[in-house]
């Protein structure tokens, strides 16, 4: 997902000590009594039935298409001839909305779309006693694959699989190979195995009840590796004030997994993919470990070729990734997504993998009258007309190995407006394509294409890298011939949307302003997706990659910084460069220039004046991205994930001197009023209030920086003995001099820097006398997202030094005030600093 880390990828959790049941013996054909189970669970005792002969079930008049389960269709009614040959193996089920309703996106923008995926899950077909059909919900989220020991026999004996389902063998083919049931109600009733799997999700989608009176069964279609379920259901309205109810198309593929599964690759917290993870009670013979498998494609060279790729040839894998466009996207947008898919060839290349992947348009229902982009068997771009700025690459994995399934990429109409802004406040003042409210059609195409790129690479099972673009120098930033030829950043899986520190004397071209695929995006691809035949399991693999990444690690370039909780001031989303202090004063110089320009570019005739206010706002929150930036160094930590085998600490304390860097960068664009914000014709006409965008501004950095956990690693790194420390005192005495400059030079103070003033000292008293709730600061896609609750919690031990620290703080302002009160000509100046006195002096009394 490009704004957030949507981390909406579908990993199936299950356990590989799972229930293996034997094949029941083939029944020979004749009436027996038969116990009715129906798919919902009830008290009474139930009926007795007869099994019929097979012709009596399935007559002449059956309506019969054949696949991995034959299907019989005989009026309204669906019997399903299952095979022996299926029982016992592991079927993925995977459900999906394919018609939505637009009532059931109230209040939930980016979900309740065509598309969607509902559900998933695992099943086997068991046969039961007294002629009935078992589904079993399998689960492999604890693994033990030794069968000789008897860890083996104990987990397998603490994880057995639910019955989820049963159903009356209603006949048995005449060959004994398969046996027929009526899955009709069982597939129209409102159940958690074929559609919503997560009471939650259809609580979010206000789902009610489901009414059975409209809702039917559309279609079954049966292939030869997988069954497709088509079903109308209407639910009431539930969760709003809303009355009435709403009817959607649900699709329910059930796919038989490979019968040979996937070799896995283990893990490597190096290298960004997403996981599928279990419990192993046999890799740590003294304890328990959790194992994770990367989640991918299963590329594998062609039995004749596999030769020449050992010898370094390129080759073409068996079974290529294909992502089809929904016919339903708008025309001109289909080349720029085609080419975003097709652009990983270079990166597949590098694995030894040559037209590794493509995207071509879904075949029209006259090119292909069997083909459903809803299939289970087939990836797609699904477009989708929301209003949600957004785009995601959500991916179905075996659990088994990891191997990724299928996927249907998220492509929200409105992600244009989200990169059009981008585009104009990050390049507008470089770009003279990015100044006006509707772009053209070329530029708006390749900003597609990166876009893309980026939800494709998350399909390939690879994560955030938000590490990437702090391994480029900032000055680099600025050489023509060096970004033009490498890019802003190494990985179009970071969040670093345009080059934004590009001065426009650098006169640097689309071609070092957008990001692509770089060289971690090459060696990550490489690293999950080589094909090692001299390795027969996962664990053979481990030394073997853990040397190869060692060695490809010494260039920085290919660092992996992970986007999930971390204080590492490298690791951010929308940041560039090796040091955000430098890149952030390029990246205000360049807004400085476009905001006189912002009434300008975004004047549409017949309209008001929406765009001028959404771009303003967009400025803004540009300019916070940048203070979020700087201020991460700030007690901030170095965190490489390092293995024994290589040098070094994995854990490193920012630089004192960073630090600091950080504090004067602070003290001349947040507590020095940025007056240059104030445009009066922009206001005027917009009706936004600039003093309280800076006092709201100037509120969240004060948050920040004195949050516990700041002051806390201040205080340990103090302790440390360690002499390359920037202590809490210092800290203070820069934040202080910042804040209270007037109060040192005996200046009369006025309404912005008074404002930040009590800011600061109701934020200092709420450390020891906190309020119930407290704000957060930072942009809505802020990797850090709101201060945890650790942050502003209050103390709980009076032994903390931070409390000595905060009321001494608190003292010390009082000592400025008094100090600085006989020279206070300025009545509003006297009230303020009065005012903060008495502040000051009722925190300190209370006990």
């Amino acid at each position: 997902m490009i704004n957030k880390m949507i981390n909406r990828v579908i990993i199936i959790t299950f356990c590989l000590a799972g229930i293996g049941a034997s094949y029941a013996q083939p029944h020979k054909e004749k009436s027996q009594s038969n116990t009715v189970a129906t798919p919902a669970d009830t008290a009474k005792k139930p009926a007795k039935v007869k099994v019929r002969p097979y012709k009596d079930v399935v007559t002449a008049d059956a309506i019969t298409t054949k696949g991995l389960i034959t299907i019989h269709k005989i009026d309204d009614r669906y019997l399903f001839e299952i095979p022996y040959a299926i029982f016992n193996k592991d079927l993925l089920i995977m459900s999906r909305i394919a018609a939505a309703s637009a009532d059931m996106r109230i209040g939930r923008g980016g979900d309740g779309y065509a598309g969607d995926p509902i559900g998933g899950t695992i099943i086997q077909f068991e046969k039961g006693p007294a002629n009935k059909l078992f589904i079993r919900k399998m689960s492999y989220s604890e693994y033990s694959k030794d069968s000789t020991q008897a860890m083996y026999a104990s987990v397998k004996r603490n994880t057995m699989q639910p019955i989820v389902a049963a159903f009356p063998i209603a006949a048995y083919k005449p060959d004994s190979t398969a046996v027929v049931v009526d899955m009709t109600d069982y597939i129209n009733s409102d159940n958690d195995l074929f559609y919503f799997g997560s009471a939650i999700q259809k609580q979010l989608l206000h789902i009610g009840n489901q009414q059975n009176d409209r809702s039917y069964v559309k279609y079954a279609h049966t292939f030869p590796t997988n069954v497709e379920l088509r079903t109308i259901k209407t639910y009431a309205m539930a969760g709003t004030t809303m009355s009435g109810g709403f009817t959607m198309e649900l699709n329910t593929s059930m796919v038989l997994l490979p019968e040979k599964p996937m070799k896995a690759r283990m893990y490597d917290p190096r290298v960004g993919y997403f996981t599928t993870d279990y419990t192993d009670y046999d890799a740590n013979p003294q304890g328990v470990k959790t194992a994770s498998l990367i989640n991918r494609w299963r590329l594998e060279p062609k039995p004749e070729d596999l030769e020449k790729y050992k010898r370094g040839e390129l080759v073409e894998p068996q079974k290529p990734i294909v992502f089809y466009i929904d016919p339903t996207t708008p025309k001109k947008w289909i080349p720029y997504l085609i080419q975003g898919v097709n652009d990983w060839n270079a990166a597949f290349e590098q694995a030894g993998f040559k037209n590794a992947i493509s995207a071509r348009l879904a075949p029209t229902p006259e090119e292909d009258p069997s083909f459903d982009l809803e299939d289970a068997r087939h990836s797609a771009i699904i477009y989708k007309p929301s209003t949600m700025s957004n785009a995601s690459g959500p991916s179905i994995a075996d659990p088994r190995t990891g191997e990724i399934i299928e996927s249907h990429i998220n492509w929200y109409h409105n992600v244009m407006k989200l990169i059009h802004n981008w585009y104009m406040i990050q390049c507008g003042a470089v770009d003279p394509r990015a100044r006006k409210m509707e772009f053209d059609d070329d530029l708006m195409g390749q900003l597609i294409r990166f876009v893309s790129s980026h939800e494709v690479g998350h399909t390939l099972g690879l994560r955030h890298n938000f590490g990437a673009s702090a391994m480029v120098p900032v000055e680099k930033l600025r050489d023509k011939a060096y970004v033009e030829a490498n890019g802003h950043t190494p990985s179009i899986m970071d969040y670093a949307r345009f080059n934004y520190v590009a001065q426009p004397e650098d006169h640097i071209s689309e071609a070092g302003l957008f990001p692509r695929i770089g060289d971690y995006d090459k060696w990550a691809i490489e690293w999950g997706y080589k094909y090692y035949d001299e390795f027969k399991t996962p664990e053979e693999e481990v030394p073997f990659l853990n040397k190869l990444t060692i060695e490809k690690l010494k260039n920085k370039r290919l660092l992996f910084g992970t986007e999930i909780g971390t204080n590492d001031p490298r690791y951010q989303n929308e940041d560039l460069g090796e040091n955000a202090m430098i890149a952030s004063e390029y990246g205000i110089k360049n807004l400085k220039r476009i905001l006189p320009q912002l009434i300008e570019w975004t004047k549409t005739p017949n309209e008001g004046y929406d765009n001028l206010k959404d771009m303003y706002t967009a400025l803004n929150a540009q300019f916070d991205r940048y203070l979020v930036h700087v201020m991460k160094n700030i007690a901030g930590v170095y965190t490489t994930a390092k293995t024994s085998d290589q040098p070094g600490d994995v854990f490193e304390r920012v630089p004192a001197s960073r630090q600091r860097e950080a504090m004067k960068f602070l003290d001349r664009n947040v507590f020095t009023t940025p007056i240059w914000m104030y445009n009066a014709e922009v206001l005027n006409r917009t009706g936004q209030s600039f003093m309280t965008i800076t006092a709201e501004r100037q509120e969240g950095v004060i948050q920040y920086l004195i949050g516990k956990y700041r002051m806390t690693r201040m205080i340990e790194a103090e302790a440390s003995g360690d002499k390359d420390v920037y202590t809490i005192t210092e800290f203070f005495k820069d934040l202080n001099y910042g804040i209270d400059k007037e109060l040192y030079t005996h200046q009369p103070i006025d309404v912005y820097r008074r404002n930040l003033q009590k800011s600061y000292v109701e934020n200092l008293i709420s450390i020891i006398k906190p309020p119930a709730a407290m704000p957060y600061f930072g942009a809505a896609d802020s990797p850090n997202g709101p201060p945890s609750q650790s942050d502003n919690a209050p103390l709980k031990s009076q032994s903390s030094d931070m409390s000595s620290v905060i009321k001494s703080q608190l003292h010390y302002q009082q000592k400025l005030i008094k100090a600085d009160l006989p020279f206070v000509k300025d009545e509003m100046t006297r009230s303020h600093l009065l005012d903060l006195n008495d502040r000051i002096t009722e925190a300190l009394s209370v006990k």
